[in-house]
């Protein structure tokens, strides 16, 4: 196990900015490669900081503390239940495990914890401004970010594998019989670091029908946001404006989907007679609505039950040095709203 001194003969850095860096200090202002170059040296020496040797011995035998840190309210997350079974499966794999959830509060320049109690780690669901990771690696040196990964060079993550999950959804309707494919949802949406930037599933649905020779402009159904009210009221004004209407679409969430659901319903369509729909998320929902939604499934209760095991692993110093991404791959799951055209 090599010590700072030989990770700075290694490096050539100096022992603090090492120390600083391994320690994920938010103030230290030093160069992604600089920073890469410090973590990918201290994986192969092995080297195991104080700090994480210490969170190993307090671990054994007492509660843990850990900060919840969330993107959106339990309003907002009623509007967008992904995130609502996200933080729930995460609960309930916090308590299988012993630990003490404590929610953090955001006041507008920094997150505050809502005991005083000393926080072991923190789970942050969703995604967040620097501001905000900065101000949760002040809390704790073991933060770990799930459906999102604004600092894969300071943060451990799981994230789900987007591109994978369009890449099914498309070839399961052209297997269909469909040529005429659609996507709905908006054209720009938020960031890992909370900024705006081209919605990403939007961005692989295009690549994906390029590269089939099938991409047609006039089936972006740009609704925005992401709720079942926008997407419903988009499509309504769609259909009743009689424009290009393609024979399938991809939403790029499960309320999208719902919305959707609800205008072809309202116009005298219906699913999948008049258009076949494929929907992102699959929370129990999917399997609710009439008829079921065909979805890709991110598997919610595996990325909690993940994104828990990464962040007691590293509470306890038994994780590696560098940050590390886990990216799950989503299933497509069968049901009824698709139909062979």
């Amino acid at each position: 196990m090599a010590t700072l001194k030989e990770l700075a003969e290694y490096t050539g850095f100096s022992i603090t900015t090492i120390s600083r860096v391994l320690n994920n200090d938010p103030t230290m202002n030093v160069s992604d490669t600089t920073r890469s170059v410090i973590l990918e040296a201290a994986g192969k020496l092995h080297y195991r900081t104080s700090r994480a040797a210490s969170r190993s011995r307090a671990g054994r035998g007492r509660q843990l503390k850990i900060g919840l840190a969330e993107m959106l309210s339990p309003l907002e997350q009623l509007e967008d239940p992904y995130y609502m079974y996200l933080k729930n499966y995460s609960l309930q794999h916090f308590a299988d495990a012993g630990c003490a959830v404590i929610p953090l509060i955001w006041d507008q320049s920094a997150y505050l914890p809502s005991s005083s109690e000393k926080l072991d780690g923190i789970l942050a669901i969703g995604i967040f401004s620097d501001a905000q990771t900065n101000s949760l690696a002040s809390l704790s040196s073991s933060v770990i970010f799930l459906d999102s990964a604004p600092d894969e060079l300071r943060f451990d993550s799981v994230v789900l594998n987007f591109q994978l999950g369009v890449e099914q959804a498309v070839d399961y309707l052209i297997a269909h019989g469909h040529r005429e494919i659609g996507f709905l949802g908006p054209c720009r949406k938020l960031d890992q670091k909370k900024r705006p930037a081209p919605e990403v599933r939007r961005e692989f649905f295009i690549q994906s029908m390029k590269e089939r020779g099938l991409f047609r402009s006039e089936y972006m159904l740009d609704a925005s946001p992401m709720t079942s009210a926008a997407s419903r009221k988009y499509l309504t004004q769609r259909l009743a404006q009689g424009g290009p209407m393609p024979t399938a679409i991809l939403a790029a969430n499960e309320e999208a989907a719902i919305g959707a659901a609800g205008a072809l319903r309202s116009s005298g369509l219906s699913i999948p007679k008049d258009l076949s729909i494929i929907s992102f998320n699959d929370t129990p929902l999917s399997a609710l609505t009439d008829p079921p939604l065909t979805s890709i499934s991110s598997h919610v209760d595996a990325m909690s039950a993940t994104a828990i095991h990464m962040l007691l692993q590293r509470i306890s110093g038994q994780a590696p040095e560098i940050p590390l991404k886990v990216m799950v791959p989503p299933t497509l799951i069968v049901r009824e709203s698709v139909r062979t055209f």
